[in-house]
């Protein structure tokens, strides 16, 4: 973790002279992600698809293939035209993971499939098949789709749904009927099959000073675990045993490599935001990412004895709204938002440790995104940092012009 003094000096010399707001990824902290994530799937053999979203820069995904190696292979995208751009720039074997029935966005498809590229999206319905059918019988081809499996947790057979509300297909006889419905339509195939586990990947469950909530969280996964695992490899089997040519079964996120990792019917687990380590990515009991990204924003006022007032920083987190989706000060340590005031668009009040350095008017003060690629939305160019200095400016998919949702 950033958590001491040093690292904040080392960081503000190396602003000195930066344009502020500015976004950084220390190298050596990602390196490490890169690293620590490929090793949860040594002992499986699978390898790990990248997800895009949470990166938003083309240098860094393209460092995680060279780094990572073997460990890495393919990339799990967001929208068409983002698959498009990435295409263009020398990427391949993309899993587009949320549905669209635009007809550029389908026409963009069945270009890049007619190019040869090896592109899938998601579907989880017969008017998502229906919809890539004309477009690939009007182009020619036939377009690739990937079939989602709902993987959410509804214990004790209630209304009680924990997990992402995403695809519709739960169980192996609704799956058999797209595949079925997909045999009969012309310019499609399902070639793919992926399961979200959010409420496994994306739950803290090993918060400090949280020991009860903690212990429920795990409760809930060695419960849902289990069950998922068991409908998602009946799933598998169904439709291999009914002639399905299957060439990706993905699964997992960055919070449930390891699990994920065992599950036998899985080829391969995802992971995105453990490479940027963001502020709702540090608590996991089995797996443990370097804070790797961050933002700065300089000091303009003192209101108040113990107060510091920013310029900006009100980056908040896609999500239901509260205090967790704030971006969370991290340097220098012990600073607090102001619970009346948060993290605002043009200023940002921080109450001050009473043991921590003195910080001047223009000095800046770190935080991490409580996400990962959302904060590359807000800049045009990552500095890339190394030792103690920056190696690179990196520029974000917003410095290169493009925005995608």
């Amino acid at each position: 973790m950033v958590s001491d003094s040093g690292d904040y000096v080392r960081y503000r010399d190396i602003l000195r002279g930066e344009r502020l707001p500015a976004a950084f990824v220390d190298l050596d902290r990602f390196d490490a992600n890169v690293a620590c994530v490929a090793s949860t799937q040594r002992a499986t053999g699978k390898r790990v698809r990248v997800a895009s979203k949470s990166l938003r820069c083309v240098e860094l995904i393209r460092r995680i293939f060279t780094r990572g190696g073997a460990s890495y292979r393919g990339i799990l995208g967001f929208t068409v035209e983002e698959a498009a751009f990435l295409v263009d720039r020398g990427f391949d074997d993309i899993l587009i993971a949320y549905p669209t029935v635009q007809p550029s966005d389908l026409a963009l498809l069945a270009g890049l499939t007619a190019a040869g590229k090896q592109v899938s999206l998601v579907a989880d319905s017969v008017a998502h098949l229906e919809r890539l059918s004309a477009a690939g019988e009007r182009a020619g081809v036939t377009l690739n789709a990937c079939l989602e499996v709902d993987l959410s947790y509804r214990p004790f057979r209630t209304s009680l749904h924990l997990g992402a509300r995403r695809s519709p297909v739960r169980t192996p006889a609704e799956a058999l009927a797209l595949a079925h419905a997909a045999r009969s339509m012309k310019g499609v195939r399902i070639d793919a099959i992926m399961g979200y586990e959010g409420h496994i990947a994306s739950t803290n469950d090993d918060l400090p000073g949280e020991r009860l909530k903690n212990r429920l969280v795990r409760l809930m996964k060695r419960a849902s675990i289990p069950e998922l695992t068991r409908r998602r490899t009946a799933v598998v089997r169904a439709l291999r045993e009914a002639g399905a040519t299957l060439r990706v079964v993905n699964g997992g996120g960055s919070g449930s490599l390891v699990s994920s990792g065992r599950d036998p019917s899985l080829t391969e687990v995802t992971a995105g935001s453990a490479l940027y380590g963001p502020a709702l990515f540090h608590h996991f009991r089995e797996v443990h990412f370097q804070p790797a990204a961050f933002f700065a924003v300089q000091v303009v006022r003192r209101p108040a004895p113990g107060l510091v007032t920013c310029l900006g920083g009100g980056y908040a987190a896609s999500g239901a709204a509260g205090p967790d989706k704030l971006p969370r000060p991290v340097l220098p340590p012990g600073m607090r938002l102001l619970p009346l005031e948060g993290a605002g668009e043009v200023q940002t009040p921080l109450t001050l440790p009473p043991d921590g350095p003195e910080l001047k008017i223009g000095d800046p003060v770190i935080f991490q995104h409580a996400k990962a690629g959302e904060l590359a939305e807000r800049f045009n160019a990552l500095l890339l940092i190394r030792g103690d200095r920056i190696v690179e400016r990196a520029p974000t998919y917003r410095g290169e012009g493009a925005a995608f949702l």
